[in-house]
C-alpha cells in the first residue's frame, strides 16, 4: 500500500507540468530575494520546458518507441483467456453519469469485445479497480461488466477483479485467477506505451502472455519537431512517455520486473 501512495505523489510532483510551475514559483520567489541570475535561471528553465512539452513532437517520439517495442503478432490459432488492463475510462465521471465513457485508452475494451467474438471459447479477465489517490471513483470492473453485458458476452466467459489500483496489483490479482481456473495461452490486451511495463511484470512474476496492443497514441513515423497545431496533445504524450518510463525504472528498483525493458 505504501508503494501505490508513493507512486501517486511521486508522479504529481514530477509531472513535466508540475516541474514548470515549480519552475515558475521559484524563479519568482528567488528575484524576490535578489538572487537574480538564479531567478532568470529557472523562468528560462521553465520556459525551455513549456515549449519542448506543448511544441515538439518529443512526446511522441518517446511514446512512439514504447508502442514499438511490441508490434501485434498474427492472431493465434487458439487462445485460452483475454486478459484485459484497466486504463480506458474516467472511473469518477462514470461513476457520477452511468454509462461507460470511453477515454484515449478506451481501445482496449473494445479490441476486447472484438477478440471475444473472434475466440467465442476464450475467457474473458478484467482487471482494473479505482486507482485514483483518494479512493473515490467507481470501481473500473464495475463500469465494464455494464459494458461487456451490453455487448452480450456471456458473463459466464468473464472474471473480473475489481481491486487492482495499478499494474503490478492487476499481474499479482490475474495470476490468481489464472491459476484457479488453470488457463494458459492468454491475450494480454493494453494500450502500446503500456505494454513493456505491463509485460516486464507478468515475465516476472511467471506468466507468459501474447503481447496484443489495442490502443496507439502515434503513427510510427514520428520525427523530432517543432509543432504549434496541437500544443495539448503534444502536452499529453510527453506527459504519458514520461510517466511510463518513471513507472518502468521504479519497477525494477523495487525487484517488481527483473529487466528495464523487455525483448
Amino acid at each position: 500500500m505504501p508503494m501505490f501512495f508513493f507512486a501517486k505523489i511521486f508522479w504529481i510532483a514530477s509531472q513535466p507540468v508540475t516541474i514548470c510551475f515549480l519552475l515558475m514559483a521559484a524563479s519568482v520567489f528567488l528575484m524576490l530575494f535578489s538572487f537574480r541570475r538564479l531567478a532568470v535561471a529557472a523562468g528560462l528553465l521553465s520556459l525551455l520546458l513549456v515549449f519542448v512539452s506543448f511544441y515538439t513532437t518529443a512526446g511522441a517520439l518517446i511514446v512512439q518507441e514504447l508502442e514499438d517495442r511490441f508490434p501485434r503478432p498474427a492472431a493465434p490459432a487458439d487462445v485460452a483467456c483475454i486478459i484485459v488492463l484497466g486504463g480506458g475510462i474516467p472511473t469518477l465521471v462514470d461513476g457520477a453519469r452511468g454509462g461507460y465513457d470511453l477515454d484515449d485508452g478506451g481501445d482496449r475494451y473494445i479490441e476486447t469485445v472484438r477478440l471475444a467474438g473472434l475466440y467465442p471459447n476464450a475467457k474473458v479477465i478484467m482487471s482494473g479497480g479505482d486507482g485514483s489517490l483518494e479512493g473515490v471513483g467507481m470501481k473500473e470492473a464495475d463500469v465494464i461488466r455494464r459494458m461487456f453485458d451490453d455487448f452480450h458476452i456471456d458473463p459466464a466467459r468473464v472474471e473480473y477483479d475489481a481491486e487492482s489500483r495499478d499494474t503490478y496489483e492487476n499481474a499479482i490479482n490475474v495470476r490468481v485467477i489464472l491459476q484457479r481456473l488453470n488457463l494458459s495461452r492468454c491475450l494480454l490486451v493494453t494500450s502500446g506505451f503500456h505494454m513493456p511495463r505491463a509485460v516486464a511484470i507478468f515475465r516476472n512474476l511467471g506468466m507468459e502472455v501474447t503481447p496484443w496492443v489495442a490502443d496507439y497514441r502515434t503513427t510510427g513515423e514520428e520525427g523530432l519537431k517543432v509543432t504549434v497545431a496541437y500544443p495539448l496533445i503534444n502536452a499529453g504524450l510527453l506527459s504519458t512517455g514520461v510517466r511510463e518510463w518513471i513507472g518502468i525504472v521504479a519497477y525494477y528498483f523495487a525487484g517488481r520486473v527483473a529487466t528495464l525493458y523487455p525483448q
